[in-house]
């Protein structure tokens, strides 16, 4: 496969999914916040192990990070109100408002792009940022308005359910995938060698998700960890 063909794929496979759950939430299958969330969780996975299908060749990232920049330039235009698509402005807002779509979700798709372009399948440094925003921050959410919990005093949005959430995500969805590079031989084994590094980042995630700020973890969890990656994998 060329990587014309790869990124065709790659585009078909990311917009299914978000499409997928689009309808989901305007069929009322899922509501709003949930839907954002799996599309959070599920589209960095499928994005990173379509990076198999692109040629060992120089401008393969380029190709790869069209997809990315396309999904994220249709997002803005949403958000800005140049395109109606209420069933995306109902599968990523909170409140219906489409000008959400271009605070979290607008800065997921900035950050794939960066990574893709950054670190590619050249360093396990930018998937597992991308894993740990994908599967710590999206899954904190989840489970911290779902199971009761303390909260922490810097942060009274944040709990002690939820940060342990997004260490386990983004531990295990990390691990996921490099076993899955390790066993193509794109990453030398053994597996274990990942698995101190990938534990001290999942911890440092959980400690950034857990700040005070709103609207910006997925910026601010994947250059944490885009950053320690680099010295610790």
């Amino acid at each position: 496969m060329n990587n014309f063909f790869a990124t065709l794929v790659t585009l078909t496979a990311a917009l299914a999914w978000l499409r997928l759950m689009d309808f989901a939430a305007q069929r009322g299958w899922l509501e709003s916040r949930l839907s954002r969330k799996i599309i959070h969780i599920g589209t960095g996975p499928i994005y990173v192990l379509c990076w198999l299908l692109f040629l060992p060749t120089p401008d393969a990232r380029f190709w790869a990070a069209l997809v990315p920049l396309a999904i994220t330039l249709q997002f803005a235009l949403i958000g800005f109100g140049l395109i109606k698509d209420e069933a995306s402005v109902q599968a990523m807002s909170r409140s219906g408002d489409p000008r959400e779509i271009l605070r979290g979700p607008l800065y997921y798709g900035l950050a794939f792009v960066a990574l893709t372009l950054i670190f590619w399948k050249d360093s396990p440094v930018g998937m597992v940022a991308l894993m740990s925003m994908c599967g710590g921050d999206g899954i904190a959410d989840i489970v911290g308005r779902r199971i009761q919990s303390p909260r922490w005093p810097w942060s009274r949005e944040k709990s002690v359910a939820g940060s342990l959430a997004v260490f386990l995500g983004a531990f295990w969805l990390s691990l996921v995938i490099l076993a899955v590079y390790v066993a193509l031989n794109v990453f030398p084994a053994p597996l274990t060698r990942f698995l101190l590094p990938l534990a001290a980042l999942s911890l440092l995630a959980a400690a950034v998700e857990s700040l005070p700020h709103k609207d910006v973890d997925n910026l601010t969890v994947t250059l944490a960890v885009a950053v320690a990656g680099w010295f610790l994998l």
